[in-house]
C-alpha cells in the first residue's frame, strides 16, 4: 500500500476550504486536518456537513467561542503540524509569516499562499514554470491567482512556440471575492500604478521574459479577465498559439460563440458542471481573442480566482517533498487526480 504523504491546512477560508478539499482528491496524499482561528462560517459549515475533516484551533483563546459553538476540535495548529509531513498555510497575508516561526522551529515544510510576502518563502513558486527550483525546498510561496493563470498561459507559448521575450498585460481586476464586506467598489473603476505586480512577479518566476502591465479593479466579484500582447522570438501564428493552448491541461479553451460572453458565463458554467462552490481550476481562454497583431500574439484568459491557485499549490507539496523529480511528472499526476482536461 503507498505510504500517502501527511497534509494540514491552516487558515480555513476561501482557499482554505478548497485546498482542503484538493488535497483530499489527491490519492498519494492524506489530509491530517484543518486549522482556523475562529469558528468561522466555514468552519460551522464543516460542522453542519458532520465534521468530515478534524479540526484544530490556531489561537486557543478562541476555545470558549467553539465550545459555545459546539463545534469539537483536536487540539491546536501544534498539534496538527505534529502530525504531518507538510503544511499548506491559507491564512491572511502576514498571518503565515508569523505561523513560519513554529514550522520552523518544528522542521516542518510549509507553502505558503501569494498574499505573504516574497521573503517568507526560499522559493517563489509556479508549478509549470519553475517546479525543479522548488525541490527538497522547506517553505514555498505561491503566486497569486492572476499571476498563476497568467504564467500557465506565458509559459505554455514560451515552451512550445519557440520562446517568449516580452508581454504586456491587462489584468480587469474583480474586486472582492463573494461575501467579502471588507472592500468594494460602487459604480466605479480604480485604476492601479504601472507596472501591476503581477508583471513584476511574472519576471521573477520567469527572468528571461520581459513584462509589463496595468491593473484595472472593478465591481464585480466572479473572477479576473487578462488580455496578453506577448511578443515571440519569432513570429507565432494564431494556429500555434491555439494548438499550442489546447495541449495544456489547466487551460480550456471556450468560444464566445458557444454563449461564453465573459466572466458571469464562466462561473455559471461551473455551477451547472455541478462543481463544488462553482470553482474551476482551469483557467478559460476565449479562441476568438487569440489575434495576430503584426509579430505580435494578443488573446485574453478569464481567472476563477478561488480555485485557481489550488493545483499549483498540489505541485508545491510534491516540489517540496520530492514526490516527483521533474514538472511533466508532478503536474501530470497533479491534474490527474483532480480530472483535468476532461472537457478535451
Amino acid at each position: 500500500m503507498m505510504n500517502k504523504v501527511k497534509v494540514g491546512v491552516v487558515g480555513y477560508g476561501t482557499i482554505g476550504q478548497r485546498l482542503a478539499d484538493g488535497v483530499v482528491r489527491m490519492g498519494d496524499m492524506e489530509l491530517v486536518g484543518v486549522a482556523n482561528r475562529t469558528p468561522n462560517l466555514g468552519v460551522r459549515a464543516l460542522k453542519e456537513k458532520g465534521m468530515p475533516y478534524d479540526l484544530y484551533m490556531s489561537d486557543p483563546k478562541y476555545a470558549d467561542a467553539y465550545a459555545e459553538a459546539g463545534i469539537p476540535v483536536c487540539g491546536t495548529m501544534e498539534d496538527l503540524a505534529e502530525k504531518c509531513d507538510i503544511l499548506l498555510d491559507a491564512t491572511p497575508a502576514g498571518v503565515g509569516a508569523e505561523n513560519k516561526k513554529l514550522f520552523e522551529r518544528m522542521g516542518k515544510p510549509c507553502i505558503f499562499q501569494g498574499g505573504e510576502k516574497n521573503d517568507v518563502a526560499d522559493v517563489f513558486f509556479h508549478g509549470y514554470a519553475n517546479y525543479e527550483k522548488g525541490l527538497d525546498k522547506q517553505f514555498l510561496k505561491l503566486t497569486s491567482c492572476n499571476t498563476t493563470g497568467l504564467i500557465r498561459a506565458v509559459d505554455c507559448l514560451d515552451r512550445n512556440c519557440g520562446g517568449i521575450e516580452r508581454v504586456a498585460i491587462t489584468i480587469i481586476r474583480r474586486v472582492a471575492d463573494p461575501g467579502d464586506y471588507h472592500r468594494g467598489l460602487t459604480n466605479a473603476l480604480k485604476i492601479d500604478k504601472a507596472p501591476s505586480h503581477q508583471a513584476v512577479d511574472l519576471m521573477t518566476i520567469m527572468p528571461h521574459v520581459e513584462a509589463t502591465g496595468i491593473l484595472v479593479h472593478t465591481p464585480v466579484t466572479h473572477g479576473h479577465i487578462i488580455t496578453i500582447t506577448a511578443q515571440g522570438k519569432q513570429k507565432i501564428t494564431k494556429e500555434q498559439a491555439l494548438e499550442a493552448f489546447k495541449t495544456h491541461d489547466r487551460i480550456r479553451i471556450v468560444r464566445i460563440a458557444d454563449g461564453f460572453l465573459g466572466n458571469a458565463s464562466m462561473f455559471k458554467y461551473a455551477r451547472d458542471l455541478g462543481n463544488p462552490r462553482g470553482d474551476m481550476y482551469e483557467i478559460g481562454l476565449w479562441e476568438e481573442s487569440i489575434v495576430e497583431y503584426g509579430d505580435q500574439i494578443m488573446f485574453a484568459i478569464y481567472i476563477p480566482q478561488e480555485a485557481v491557485t489550488i493545483p499549483e499549490t498540489l505541485d508545491g507539496v510534491r516540489a517540496a517533498l520530492h514526490m516527483q523529480d521533474t514538472m511533466e511528472e508532478a503536474t501530470a499526476k497533479t491534474n490527474e487526480y483532480l480530472g483535468m482536461a476532461k472537457w478535451k
